[in-house]
């Protein structure tokens, strides 16, 4: 996608030579198109991505969190002689890997700011009523009006508000409304692949000074073989949770996606504090609905106000300026 200084740029040199002594569009005079208004469409319905990669990794998430609750379980906690050792960190690590779980499938089925397709009408622009002046972009992918800080995903096939990157190991964008969920994720995977390599460390330092027979109800290669493989995998996901751990939250209070910070389009909008960034992204003052990927879910289904969207025919040129005077300019998404 272009930098709102490259459209500029672009609109100039589409609009002639014999006007060259007008004024350039400035990105402020893009339109604040409402949160309500652009996520109208798609709020209340389930999300899901088709998308064969990205369902065969959220899969293959599920299968190595098992795989722990595997090893840890039948290898190393139940064949312990300490009961109070197997039952603290038996519950401490069934409760971050059901967090994690729990996180990994709001962020999955979580809308994460979706534009709605097919907006780019001259009856919808008109009834935005906006002032002389201002300019709109339309997506020439997904024919929709592109809000500010939107940015359209090849996977999803959407535009996606704030959108930092597209995740395959979530099945799902990265964007307004599901990153909180991303970041937990992240954050109890981490805290298990730590948990589970300090337990190996401790399992293989008891088997070494005790008899191998006894401290394992699989016989001592096996035993070995599916430590090793639980190391491996404990401190490759930590590595990679642990990462991206930062990232997100760097991204959260510089208030700067991964995708614009990608392509270079910083400056181009007010940030805000790192604290009050945080306090958006997580729903409200610190507490402990923070760690909580269950926030926002209600067994009631509460009747939503949906936005009408007039229809008409798709405009075709790709920026629109107000009043409803248009010039086709090609531009990528």
């Amino acid at each position: 996608m272009k930098s709102p200084v490259h459209r500029c740029r672009d609109v100039e040199h589409g609009r002639g030579q014999n006007r060259a002594g007008s004024n350039c569009l400035q990105p402020e005079q893009r339109i604040p198109i409402s949160k309500d208004v652009i996520t109208s469409s798609s709020s209340s319905a389930m999300w899901f991505i088709r998308d064969t990669c990205g369902i065969v990794c959220a899969i293959i998430t599920w299968l190595l969190v098992f795989y722990a609750e595997f090893v840890v379980l039948f290898v190393m906690l139940v064949p312990s002689k300490n009961l109070t050792y197997s039952i603290v960190n038996g519950t401490l690590f069934n409760t971050l890997a059901f967090l994690a779980l729990a996180s990994h499938l709001r962020a999955m089925c979580t809308d994460p700011g979706a534009v709605p397709k097919g907006n780019a009408t001259k009856e919808y622009i008109e009834s935005l009523q906006l002032k002389p002046g201002q300019v709109v972009y339309k997506c020439p992918k997904c024919c929709s009006i592109k809000p500010d800080r939107a940015h359209h995903c090849s996977v999803c096939k959407r535009c996606i508000r704030k959108m930092d990157h597209h995740c395959p190991w979530v099945n799902n964008c990265v964007g307004e409304n599901n990153q909180k969920y991303f970041v937990l994720f992240t954050m109890y995977i981490a805290l298990i692949s730590l948990h589970s390599l300090s337990m190996v460390v401790f399992h293989f330092l008891y088997c070494f000074e005790d008899d191998w027979t006894k401290c394992s109800s699989f016989s001592p290669p096996a035993t070995v073989i599916l430590l090793i493989l639980l190391c491996f995998e404990g401190l490759l996901f930590l590595i990679f949770t642990s990462v991206m751990f930062g990232t997100q939250v760097h991204s959260i209070c510089t208030d700067e996606t991964g995708i614009e910070r990608l392509k270079g389009e910083t400056g181009k909008w007010g940030k805000v504090p790192c604290w009050e960034a945080m306090q958006t992204a997580f729903g409200g003052r610190l507490s402990l609905s923070w760690f909580s990927p269950f926030t926002g879910l209600s067994c009631k289904r509460e009747p939503v106000d949906h936005v009408a969207i007039p229809q008409g025919e798709i405009i075709q040129e790709d920026i629109i300026e107000i009043p409803l005077t248009y010039f086709h300019v090609m531009s990528n998404a």
